[in-house]
């Protein structure tokens, strides 16, 4: 075991080594999480935020190769909410995010891939929801002198066992999920 460990942290320091390796801390204050979801067969949606607890960027000579985030599930909420109206809660509940068993989502950038003549970024991740692990693909814009990452895209909340308990209200709210994520570093 001390073998492999020994072995781990020499591959980590050469491979590191004559790179310009950069850390950057996500400030949590200015970064921004705006999801939207929408029913199947109405014209409605709600809509509402969620924050970072935590994350980096890993850069090595100026260019993004990954970095990890994670989301504070307890500050999910909703734009629309009036009292007695709207869903916060119940995306708390075991139906959908189970916050009191798993407070915390995760991502973390696995790939990057960079098309300069655009400046946007190819970027696989693993998602962890609910304590499940899943691949998703995303394009983000970086602007270097803002020291931003924005990005937008969908997941299939069904592949996370985010569902719903009665089948015909399962059927009529969509199974996507809108993110607009805003990262300042």
């Amino acid at each position: 075991m001390q073998h492999l460990l020994i072995t781990w942290i020499l591959f980590i320091s050469l491979t590191a080594f004559g790179q310009n390796q950069e850390i950057h801390q996500l400030d949590t204050e200015k970064s921004t999480i705006k999801w939207k979801g929408t029913y199947a067969f109405q014209f409605s949606e709600h809509q509402g935020t969620v924050q970072f607890q935590d994350g980096r960027l890993i850069v090595v000579d100026d260019a993004i190769i990954g970095g990890d985030f994670i989301i504070d599930l307890t500050t999910i909420s909703n734009e629309d909410y009036l009292e007695g109206v709207g869903p916060v809660e119940h995306l708390r509940n075991a139906d959908f995010f189970n916050v009191p068993k798993f407070p915390q989502a995760q991502l973390v950038i696995t790939s990057v891939e960079y098309f300069p003549n655009e400046n946007i970024h190819k970027m696989l991740a693993d998602l962890t929801i609910k304590g499940i692990a899943k691949p998703i693909e995303f394009w983000a814009t970086a602007d270097g002198v803002k020291k931003t990452l924005e990005t937008k895209f969908k997941i299939d909340r069904t592949q996370w066992g985010i569902t719903h308990n009665n089948k015909l209200k399962n059927h009529s709210i969509s199974d996507a999920i809108e993110f607009y994520v805003t990262l300042q570093f």
